[in-house]
């Protein structure tokens, strides 16, 4: 038989005796073919404590637990020298006189110089061989078996081993990993931004967490995945790195449900805003622009708002769109600094489209519709209508949708959507929320248009109630105003009259029915005209307000109106005066002074069970009697007394005329925008002349 050297032997018993072996401390003994320790190396004196002075020559069984049972240290020995090798647990004496439990292996070789067997044992910690066995098992079960992607590769970040999960995560066998870099098998990832990561690793020696893989792999070449990888470098007993260990877990669901999730987010927090900024006035233009203001930029890059031009004309709506579509641009966003919204039609300009044209589609259809990837394909149909496809294909357009507003049942426009940033085409998600905001603009767009009828109708209808001649008795000059509220508020009940009676006196009116639109004029309108006819019966100031109110108590659904009555005399000026919580009437005599009629104020009819009461008062021939209703002298920002010296310090200068004096207080005391009907009565009482 070949001798091999001790060496030798040794570096490939240890080879031969497992693959885990060398992560031990293991001591190597020899003993002769009787026993005798021929060699005794610095593991086996760090393990047990002896010196090669003080083993060698002795036999192997002398080193056992001195009360341990040694047969089973012996016919381990004796097994192994009979020619086959063997394994087992023994109990072994320190030298510091402590037991320690051992496992060895042992198996006969060769002897070195002459013939004859050597017993080559090797010795180590029975916990410490536990634990790494233990670990071993458990690692080659998590290389083998586990779900998460496993890969080792060395310093020049090649593949060294995989595990079965990350094959089937990259498509590739092992064989096509080995010995290959990433950048290499899988070019259609962010291969590099891993490498730069996995090398962090390496040089700095802290662990990477959660770096990120997306891209595509052959496993599944037809959609993106998105991977969470981690890296820790592996070095050897003196900490010198000796490669990488990489794990990789495939979070494309938990990336697309937080996707999903936080777009969720988005749109709600979206139509939330909707609500509060959609719909703050009842303006059609406005509510337009506001549908556009608050999609810009959260769901598209440009919008624009175009409504039925009937609708923005304020005619009745059609019953069809079957010859094409004529619309009114109204609204767009962004106004100014978008190249998008610049190419488009100007707002207030009217857009005639055919019936086959995708406007009119969308609003016969009543539905969306959407061009998602919005190419030179898809402009061809355009062409020979319009450059306008063409133009906004060139200024990056890739995305639209038109979304119609539907409002009960009725068709009243359109919004269109454009995407030219590079967040993909719109979704079945975000044509929804279109969708939703353009149904919350459409009602407010409806109500605005119901409103502006009623307004209108409310408006026709009152000043059809209005005297539209007055012709005051003898001895009284009277002059008038009638200013409606502003377009942004309803119409009130606010009326005036006077009515000359057959002695030469004159009843001076004015009142307001508290409420505004159609109904609140109507019911002016009725009181007006009782008042005429009562006023000709010659009734006493008290029994005609008993009478009004008596007509207000008829109505199906009662209302409240103050009212302020005068009798003058033009030839002598007496007055007789009753008030139903009317604004107190002001006067102005002929030397200039200034007063408010201090008049019991009275409730105001409709309230009922309170008696009024009427004041006579004589007036200098030549006195002007000024009657208003509040909307004159009423103000959110201003106290009402503050308002009524403002009133009386204007009439220290009358002016020149009646006429003059009426401009004149509703230019000084009422702002541009009125917030509710004035009507002014001014009158003068002249000579017997």
């Amino acid at each position: 038989m070949e001798q091999v050297p001790f060496d030798e032997m040794t570096t490939g018993a240890a080879r031969d005796a497992g693959g885990w072996l060398g992560a031990l401390q293991v001591a190597v003994v020899a003993t002769g073919a009787d026993g005798a320790i021929v060699r005794w190396d610095h593991a086996a004196e760090d393990l047990l404590g002896y010196t090669p002075h003080e083993v060698l020559g002795r036999h192997i069984a002398d080193l056992l637990h001195p009360g341990a049972d040694r047969s089973l240290g012996r016919s381990l020995w004796e097994g192994a020298a009979t020619g086959r090798g063997v394994m087992g647990m023994v109990t072994a004496w320190h030298r510091e006189g402590r037991p320690l439990d051992l496992e060895i292996w042992a198996c006969p070789v060769p002897a070195r110089h002459r013939g004859g067997t050597t017993v080559l044992v090797f010795a180590a910690e029975a916990e410490a061989a536990r634990r790494i066995r233990g670990s071993s098992v458990v690692w080659d079960g998590l290389f083998s078996r586990s779900p998460v992607g496993i890969a080792v590769l060395d310093t020049q970040l090649r593949f060294l081993r995989v595990n079965p999960a990350l094959e089937a995560m990259n498509g590739l066998s092992q064989a096509a990993h080995i010995g290959r870099r990433l950048v290499e098998i899988l070019p259609d990832v962010n291969a590099a931004d891993m490498e730069r990561a996995m090398r962090r690793a390496l040089d700095e020696g802290r662990p990477v967490l959660d770096s990120r893989r997306t891209g595509r792999t052959p496993a599944d070449p037809e959609h993106d995945h998105v991977w969470s990888g981690s890296y820790v470098r592996l070095e050897d007993a003196d900490g010198r790195p000796i490669g990488l260990a990489a794990t990789l877990i495939d979070i494309t669901a938990q990336q697309q449900a937080q996707l999903e999730a936080e777009t969720g987010r988005r749109h709600l927090a979206l139509v939330n805003e909707a609500t509060l900024k959609i719909g703050t006035s009842l303006d059609l233009e406005r509510t337009a622009q506001e549908l556009a203001d608050v999609a810009v930029p959260e769901l598209a890059d440009a919008v624009t708002v175009d409504v039925l031009e009937t609708l923005a004309a304020g005619g009745e709506l059609g019953a069809g769109l079957v010859g094409g579509a004529t619309l009114r641009r109204v609204a767009k966003a962004p106004l100014t600094g978008s190249s998008v919204t610049a190419v488009l039609t100007p707002l207030g300009r009217t857009l005639v489209f055919p019936a086959n044209a995708p406007y009119t589609r969308a609003l016969c259809e009543r539905r969306p519709f959407v061009v998602r990837e919005f190419d030179e394909e898809a402009i061809v149909p355009a062409a020979g209508h319009s450059s306008a496809p063409a133009e906004l294909l060139g200024l990056g357009v890739h995305s639209f949708m038109m979304t119609p507003l539907l409002a009960r049942g009725v068709v009243l426009g359109l919004a269109t959507f454009y995407r030219t940033r590079a967040v993909g085409p719109f979704t079945e998600v975000e044509v929804d929320l279109a969708g939703e905001l353009a149904a919350r603009a459409a009602v407010c767009v409806d109500n605005a248009r119901l409103y502006r009828r009623e307004h209108d109708t409310a408006a026709v209808l009152q000043r059809s109630m209005l005297p539209q001649h007055i012709t005051p008795p003898p001895g009284i000059e009277v002059a008038h105003r009638y200013l409606p509220a502003s377009d942004v508020n309803e119409v009130g009940g606010d009326w005036y009259d006077v009515i000359a009676l057959e002695d030469g006196r004159a009843v001076l009116v004015i009142g307001d029915v508290m409420g505004h639109g159609t109904a609140a004029a109507a019911v002016m309108g009725r009181l007006s005209a009782s008042v005429r006819a009562l006023a000709r019966l010659d009734l006493s100031p008290e029994e005609m307000l008993h009478q009004l109110e008596a007509a207000l108590h008829d109505l199906v659904e009662p209302m409240l109106a103050t009212f302020l009555c005068i009798v003058v005399d033009p030839a002598t000026g007496r007055c007789r005066i009753t008030r139903a919580g009317h604004p107190p009437p002001a006067t102005v005599s002929p030397d200039g002074t200034v007063r408010l009629l201090d008049v019991p104020p009275g409730l105001p009819l409709g309230v009922g069970g309170v008696p009024f009461t009427t004041t006579e008062v004589t007036l200098p021939l030549g006195s002007l009697l000024v009657l208003y209703t509040d909307g004159l002298v009423e103000s959110r920002s201003c106290d009402i007394d503050a308002r009524l010296t403002e009133l009386t310090d204007l009439l220290a200068d009358p002016g020149p005329s009646l006429p003059a004096l009426c401009d004149r207080l509703l230019t000084h005391l009422v702002p541009a925008s009125a917030d509710d009907d004035i009507a002014l009565l001014v009158a003068r009482v002249n000579t017997a002349d």
